[in-house]
């Protein structure tokens, strides 16, 4: 488990550069939302990196209580995209 910020949060945070996806398709639901419980491996979002798509998981489980990052946007190495409590 990775150590919690001085506020108490988990950030997940980006492991790569790329375009930031909520969904796997333009007219999908998100992976997640705020308030949505999580388990650990629960993709949370995709993340488009020189053509490829790479799925990033969550490393814990827990209730996402932030979302950091706006879909179809780019997103950089280590910026936060969520918080789970």
């Amino acid at each position: 488990i990775k150590p919690r910020n001085k506020n108490g949060f988990h950030e997940v945070k980006a492991p790569m550069i790329g375009t930031f996806y909520q969904s796997s398709e333009p007219d999908a639901e998100a992976f997640v939302k705020v308030g949505d419980p999580v388990n650990e491996g629960d993709t949370l979002c995709i993340i488009e990196a020189m053509k490829g798509m790479n799925g990033n998981q969550s490393y814990m489980g827990g209730t996402i209580t932030e979302i950091f990052a706006e879909d179809g946007k780019r997103v950089e190495y280590g910026q936060p995209l969520f918080c789970i409590t």
